[in-house]
């Protein structure tokens, strides 16, 4: 070690993921101190670094002294579950505001800290605030002109704040919502949103009326664990990938900006089928398909798979789930169906039975460039004897089957 240049040592603590370990290594020798006072890129306060049997006293002063002997520190992450001075914080902030690109803190402040206050106008590019306290913002005060990423967790804000954050930050390409509490003015219910940059949206744990999103650029959308009664993405069509994972949307709409999708995922939706499938089916270049769990409406006739494999001739991936005595899937695909491309398939159900084999059967026939197949199933953990000869009769049946497609990776996930 004597042999490494300075620079390579402070690297080296640089890729070390406890904080508090990295304190200790700076006390090793006076070289090892030079690293990394000069040379300390990045430093990572997690919780393992401030156990409960630390004094909070205690915690703040390893955090306090490991930042203060930095000198260029570019990465800093603090998510510890404690509640610390604003004062300290502020501290920690001006110490390494020349240096900071990246600031993931995620402790409460007492009192609430305005982190947008604190480093506007500084160098950071991404930043995740959890606990987030957002007073008003003012676009002459409170600027970001590099922030590229920004995650906010558990925040309180208004509407009006959200939509003047993109023009505080017109850098802004990466936006994650996270369990935030959004308030609307009593004259108006609906979110309007509008970003020039945008390219990645992440919302979860939200719920609101109405939202209206402009974003010409977004390439990526997730949603995720959220109620909307409507969403409307306004684009020029440069959405890629959709993700949509137990979220209750009255009225979803996302125009011309399916014609470029590449993937979608959609599990434990409830959607009307017809619509959603309109939706999507300008979608010619969709490589990878996900749907599982979708509650569809009792009058809504079956998922035509012929026409999905005529539409999206491209796709590769495909993950569907079986329920028994579904007619939307059970009924859904015959020989007439074929998916050229797809080498990667997925098909998971919440009950085994023979109609399952059946219907994996079906699907092997229909990709003959399958390469990888991987079936989940629910098993009950109270098993009967009559859930134990199921189970055996299922393996079986697959031993059987698979014989025909010896070519085929399988893999069983049971949960």
């Amino acid at each position: 070690m004597d042999s490494l240049p300075i620079e390579v040592v402070g690297n080296i603590l640089s890729h070390v993921a406890s904080a508090r370990e990295v304190a200790i290594a700076s006390e090793t020798c006076r070289k090892w101190r030079q690293a990394t006072r000069h040379h300390l890129h990045k430093l990572i306060f997690a919780e393992s670094d401030c156990p409960r049997d630390l004094l909070q006293s205690q915690c703040e002063i390893l955090i306090t002294e490991t930042i203060m002997r930095t000198s260029c520190l570019q990465d800093l992450t603090i998510s510890v579950k404690r509640t610390f001075s604003a004062a300290l914080v502020i501290a920690w902030l001006m110490h390494t505001k020349e240096t900071l690109k990246s600031l993931t803190f995620r402790s409460p402040t007492e009192p609430p800290l305005n982190i947008f206050e604190k480093c506007g106008g500084q160098k950071i590019e991404h930043l995740v605030w959890g606990s987030a306290h957002i007073p008003p913002i003012d676009p002459v005060i409170h600027k970001f002109p590099s922030l590229v990423s920004l995650t906010l967790e558990k925040a309180v804000l208004s509407a009006l704040d959200l939509n003047l954050l993109f023009s505080v930050c017109p850098k802004l390409e990466f936006l994650s919502l996270i369990n935030n509490d959004i308030s609307v003015s009593d004259t108006a219910s609906t979110i309007e949103l509008k970003s020039a940059s945008m390219k990645t949206l992440n919302i979860e744990g939200v719920s609101v009326e109405s939202i209206v999103l402009e974003a010409d650029k977004l390439k990526k959308m997730v949603l995720r664990a959220s109620t909307f009664e409507q969403f409307e993405l306004l684009s020029q069509g440069s959405l890629e990938h959709l993700t949509i994972e137990d979220v209750s949307i009255s009225h979803l709409e996302i125009g011309q900006s399916a014609d470029l999708l590449e993937e979608v995922i959609v599990c434990d939706f409830t959607v009307m089928w017809p619509e959603f499938y309109k939706m999507i089916s300008g979608a010619s270049k969709l490589k990878k398909l996900r749907l599982c769990g979708l509650l569809f409406h009792p009058e809504e006739e079956a998922m035509d798979l012929k026409t999905i494999s005529l539409l999206f001739p491209g796709l590769h991936w495909l993950a569907l789930n079986y329920h028994h005595g579904d007619h939307h899937f059970q009924h859904g695909i015959g020989r007439s169906a074929l998916f050229e491309k797809v080498v990667i398939l997925e098909l998971g159900t919440s009950k085994l039975n023979e109609l399952f084999v059946q219907w994996i059967a079906s699907f092997l026939g229909c990709c003959p460039k399958l390469q990888r197949l991987t079936i989940y199933a629910t098993v009950s953990e109270a098993k009967s004897q009559k859930d134990f000869q199921m189970i055996g009769k299922f393996t079986s049946s697959m031993i059987d089957l698979m014989r025909q497609f010896s070519f085929v990776d399988v893999k069983f996930e049971f949960s």
